[in-house]
């Protein structure tokens, strides 16, 4: 590779052809005029990637150097490792006779569940389509939950679920246990059941969900115009400031506020179509029942 180097601020150069670009030899850290074949500058450090792999197993294809990224949660930030010969093993011995060594990551119990929790969490979070955050707050939540050893005998899967639903409370993206559910592997209901027990073993709690929470959601997916999503934030929520719909859920309440405005529009929309699209919400039992 053609090039000129600066040291310390200074121009390195032939002195014979100072106008000739130099030519780096990464291998030895030379710089070297093409001209005359004199060795400018030595000793030049390489910043590239560093490409080579330190393991003696020729199927290890991986040329990085280093392992995953520190992972707070776990003990010891994950970055565990140890080298030992496995006296079982057929291949101690290398094509030239020497010992082979092997790197291997120690995984105890308790980080293997971990990691298969946040595992979970990510795979959850992907589906639904949510920022990276609301993973994180998730993974946060499960650690949590299991140092404290009072859920123990419930199923992982309800756990996550659970810790899913209230990191997208707590993060403001709020998504019903009926969505949670669609992308877990547990029912509905012990999503519910293991939420409480969540907030009563960490002391904590969530904001309740209102009808600004699905509203923009709502009329995105009915290619409303702002316009008519601020009549319907409007409506809705003057019907709960003077308690017209007690008891109802936010969600029929934003489908109801939404089909009011789009009514008072030129772009009219059905209750069939916000109810399609509201079913994928809520229940089509507590919508239809609500309105």
């Amino acid at each position: 590779m053609a090039s000129t180097s600066k040291s310390r601020g200074l121009l390195i150069s032939c002195p014979e052809h100072p106008e000739t670009p130099l030519v780096e030899d990464y291998h030895a850290g030379d710089m070297i005029c093409p001209e005359c074949g004199r060795v400018v500058g030595d000793r030049v450090v390489d910043v590239g990637t560093e490409w080579r792999t330190f393991s003696n197993e020729k199927n290890n294809k991986d040329p990085s150097r280093v392992g995953a990224a520190e992972n707070p949660l776990l003990e010891g930030g994950d970055l565990s490792t140890m080298i030992a010969i496995d006296p079982t093993s057929a291949q101690q011995l290398d094509e030239f006779g020497k010992p082979m060594y092997r790197n291997r990551r120690t995984v105890n119990s308790a980080d293997r569940a971990l990691i298969n929790a946040f595992r979970e969490i990510r795979q959850m979070a992907d589906r639904l389509n949510l920022p990276e955050m609301v993973s994180e707050r998730g993974n946060t939540l499960f650690k949590q939950v299991n140092d404290t050893k009072s859920l123990k005998g419930r199923s992982n899967d309800a756990v996550c679920s659970a810790c899913m639903y209230i990191a997208c409370r707590q993060e403001g993206v709020p998504r019903t246990f009926k969505e949670i559910c669609a992308v877990s592997k547990v029912s509905k209901k012990e999503i519910g059941r293991v939420f409480k027990l969540i907030l009563k073993a960490l002391e904590t709690n969530v904001d309740l969900i209102t009808t600004g929470d699905f509203m923009a959601r709502f009329c995105s997916n009915l290619a409303l115009s702002q316009k008519i999503q601020k009549a319907a934030t409007y409506i809705a929520t003057k019907a709960v400031d003077l308690y017209l719909v007690p008891g109802r859920s936010p969600v029929s309440v934003a489908a109801a506020a939404i089909y009011m405005a789009s009514q008072a529009s030129e772009d009219k929309k059905t209750q069939k179509e916000i109810g399609d699209i509201a079913v994928y919400i809520c229940s089509p039992f507590t919508l239809y029942r609500d309105w």
